[in-house]
């Protein structure tokens, strides 16, 4: 070996102990959950021209670790050497590191090392999800809808002992109403106040693609330590492994063994666990075993303080017309609501406009008329079922029960008032029912209105619900 490749060489060693010793360091001032979950996948790659170049195994981490370790880093390796003006974090390996795998290729992996590292593909791919920055508490427009599921996710994320009433906590509710907003939440809650509970967040989807991808490569046994050992586990869209056998099986083991071991559980999907159709029964009574909150439609109210909020976060102001306009308009969910004041704010500045109500108007014309209230029969049912506290299987079934027939009819007269299908289609949608039936139950709840107070102010009340 030459000279010159015997310097680079005690170069790299030097510089490689200097690592491993702030490895050390960064073990002792953040606890070994943090260190484990944030930083003991760094790797060394170089140290050249006063900056340290590390690797982070993905994209999240690599940004994660810049914004809150990249400081502590730097100053630990200058009390070890004092050169260093910076630090790069890359994703992928650098080629031009020609000495550093020749290291590693002389270097023994023992059998305990290989079963962390098979362990560790799992961390590095999965647990450390693509959470959104934007997703946070702060930024969590609270209204009468959503304040109940704000609050219980708010506790967990926030309690230091795992609370047997809200375990698991199951959030539902249509699409864009806040759901992974809160489940985000609560995992960056958890993650920046450092109290070494580790932390798991995927879809239900890609935990079936994971369960799936372990079957067919032998690495079930892993897959099964992995997420058994964490200490909060959130499983979002879970109507997704309904009908899928295997999944739910190990979803249903998974699920006791972190309750048994007074783990955390947080799940969400898009209706309440006993209208989860193919989840087996014993899955949908164990999810309601702890704390089931509705996340429900926004309000006027909440739109107008989402908008506002937004606007304050891209510090700009528009007019209070435009404003009240879209939240009248874009009832639908809370997404389409901030996509379409993000198209208006755009379209402004791309043709240097003012924006007023009648450009936004002319901007949005085509949503606007995608967006125009369609109420279905499905909407109907939820609203009748939620009305007067019975499941939606039940309101489509068909059972007699006097507790069952009276919503069942005012549902079926509901469906005829606020929607344009025939008897024939209500029928359809209430469990085959034929039209005759339909017609029966319609004039049924007519004459009820006028003698019975109490039918009268139900249809009242879901009327004015189905119609908000």
């Amino acid at each position: 070996m030459s000279t010159a490749e015997t310097i680079v060489l005690d170069k790299l060693e030097t510089y490689s102990g200097i690592w491993s010793t702030i490895q050390d360091k960064l073990k002792t001032e953040f606890g070994e959950a943090t260190y484990k979950s944030w930083l003991s996948k760094l790797i060394y790659i170089n140290y050249d021209n006063f900056t340290l170049t590390i690797k982070a195994p993905t994209k999240f981490m690599k940004e994660w670790v810049l914004t809150h370790y990249a400081n502590k880093i730097i100053n630990f390796w200058k009390e070890l050497d004092g050169s260093i003006l910076n630090i790069e974090i890359t994703t992928t390996a650098n080629n031009n590191q020609h000495i550093a795998p020749l290291i590693e290729q002389t270097t023994e992996v023992s059998p305990e090392r290989k079963a962390e590292s098979s362990e560790a593909t799992f961390l590095d791919e999965n647990m450390l999800a693509n959470l959104d920055e934007r997703f946070t508490f702060d930024n969590f427009v609270v209204g009468g809808p959503n304040e109940l599921a704000y609050a219980a996710a708010k506790s967990v994320a926030e309690s230091t002992n795992v609370k047997m009433e809200s375990n698991p906590l199951f959030l539902y509710g249509g699409v864009g109403l806040g759901k992974t907003h809160l489940m985000h939440a609560i995992a960056w809650q958890i993650i920046t106040n450092k109290s070494n509970r580790r932390v798991i967040y995927l879809s239900a989807e890609k935990f079936m693609y994971l369960f799936v991808n372990a079957l067919r490569k032998k690495e079930i046994m892993t897959f099964k330590k992995f997420f058994r050992s964490v200490d909060v586990l959130m499983i979002d869209d879970v109507q997704f492994i309904c009908g899928k056998d295997s999944t739910q099986e190990e979803f249903f083991h998974t699920f006791n063994t972190l309750i048994d071991n007074n783990c955390q559980v947080v799940v969400s999907a898009d209706r309440s666990p006993t209208d989860l159709d193919g989840m087996e029964e014993r899955i949908k009574s164990r999810l309601g075993w702890g704390l089931v909150v509705d996340v429900h439609s926004t309000t006027y109210e909440l739109r107008l303080g989402i908008l506002e909020s937004k606007l304050e976060q891209m510090n700009m102001v528009i007019p209070k017309s435009v404003i009240e306009f879209l939240a009248a308009k874009i009832t639908s969910n809370v997404r389409e609501l901030e996509g379409a004041l993000n198209k208006v704010i755009a379209h402004s500045r791309l043709i240097k406009k003012e924006i007023n109500l009648e450009n936004t108007y002319e901007i949005l014309k085509d949503l606007l008329r995608s967006v125009e209230k369609v109420i279905s029969i499905e909407d109907i049912q939820k609203k009748t079922a939620e009305h007067f506290n019975i499941k939606i299987s039940d309101l489509i079934s068909s059972r007699r029960l006097r507790s069952l027939a009276r919503p069942r009819q005012v549902a079926m007269y509901l469906s005829k008032n606020f929607t344009s299908k025939s008897l024939a289609e209500i029928g359809k949608k209430f469990g085959g029912k034929d039209h005759t039936t339909v017609m029966h139950a319609i004039k049924n709840v007519e004459a009820l209105c006028l003698k019975d107070f109490e039918v009268a102010e139900d249809v009242k009340i879901l009327s004015r619900k189905i119609d908000n």
